[in-house]
């Protein structure tokens, strides 16, 4: 059996959802014509305390969508350091826009007033138009940490009087609302717009959605096409989409719940580094370098026994918990952890550098 936590992205259609998808009423999306596409669009957008929103098939697809409309050739875009749109979209804005990224150091994915004010651009030909900040929550690379909605809420105030637009990826916003108990709509209405991804955490197979005003979302229907978003019978994701709001949201604690279990089981290991207080969703990050092993050994070794994880830089390893991952599996986990630390460990003693024993010091990727 394999207990697969590299992301909440891997998960399998449930029975229910699948039914849903076969039984779904369907029409022409370009046409606009889709009733089932249009209702989750209509769900969304309300959710999220905007007007309207778009289907789109990814994240990356939403975010460069919020981009280019918001922004012009030339201009440029203002985000965190570790933002998933800096790191994990391929270079797209500076590709589909022909806007840069500025990133700018936060505080576990935070960002504040204090950090925008001093490298606005000023109104002068020689410089970049500053005009989008763009931010993520939870942030995927500050280990699944919520963005506090009073962090979110000056840097709304701050663009406004700046007359700069914001975009909030909000892949998993669903998780932060949750573990919250915050409306959705609370963190939704602060950005111009707004960036969902059912796939994370809610278990649906494809699917995400970009919400703003109606005219907003007019254009990035039209922009949409010209990215090759523009879809058929999309029905049949949607309809998976809106079986996962209905039956899979509320249900996120229960990964919260587990990503602690595992944090806490995690942290009783000998040689494993991590703070299980930093653990507010569904994402675990880990650190073996107090073991000395090597993090591409101890994936592979886990790999062995079952367990799927992630590189996430360094000496660093990423847990996701998901729907498909019960609290038996957690602990399952994290005991192959603790077997293949400790091996290694009782290896190590006169190992070649390189080996299990001793950390190379070569990068390794970080996931989203």
């Amino acid at each position: 059996m394999i207990i697969d936590l590299r992301s909440d992205t891997v998960t399998r259609p449930t029975p229910g959802m699948r039914r849903a998808i076969a039984e779904a009423e369907v029409g022409d999306d370009v046409f606009a014509d889709d009733p089932t596409a249009t209702r989750l669009e209509a769900r969304t957008a309300e959710l999220l305390g905007h007007e309207a929103a778009l289907f789109v098939p990814s994240g990356t697809m939403g975010n460069q969508l919020a981009i280019r409309c918001h922004t012009r050739p030339g201009d440029e875009v203002l985000l965190e350091a570790d933002a998933h749109i800096w790191n994990y979209e391929g270079g797209a804005a500076a590709a589909l826009s022909g806007v840069q990224l500025r990133p700018v150091p936060g505080r576990a994915g935070v960002l504040g007033p204090e950090d925008l004010a001093p490298i606005i651009r000023p109104d002068d030909p020689h410089h970049p138009r500053s005009r989008l900040v763009c931010l993520e929550n939870t942030h995927n690379r500050a280990g699944g940490r919520i963005v506090p909605l009073a962090a979110l809420a000056a840097v709304a105030r701050f663009t406004r009087a700046r007359g700069l637009a914001l975009h909030l990826d909000g892949a998993r916003l669903w998780n932060a609302a949750v573990a919250t108990g915050t409306p959705l709509t609370a963190y939704g209405e602060l950005a111009d717009s707004v960036l969902v991804c059912f796939s994370k955490g809610l278990g649906a197979p494809i699917g995400s959605a970009l919400a703003g005003s109606r005219d907003f979302i007019a254009l990035a229907r039209r922009e949409r096409k010209k990215f090759g978003g523009g879809m058929r019978q999309v029905g049949i994701l949607a309809a998976a989409c809106l079986y996962a709001l209905d039956h899979h949201l509320e249900r996120l604690v229960e990964d919260h719940q587990n990503a602690r279990l595992l944090a806490h089981e995690l942290a009783a290991i000998p040689g494993v580094a991590i703070e299980p207080e930093a653990v507010e969703t569904n994402i675990v990050l880990f650190d073996v370098a107090g073991s000395g092993l090597v993090v591409d050994h101890v994936l592979a070794a886990l790999r062995e026994r079952g367990v799927l994880l992630v590189p996430f830089g360094g000496t660093s390893i990423r847990a996701v918990t998901h729907l498909d991952v019960g609290r038996d599996q957690v602990i399952q986990a994290a005991r192959a952890v603790a077997a293949v630390v400790a091996a290694g460990v009782a290896r190590a003693a006169g190992s070649r550098p390189g080996s299990m024993g001793e950390s190379t010091g070569e990068p390794t990727v970080i996931r989203p």
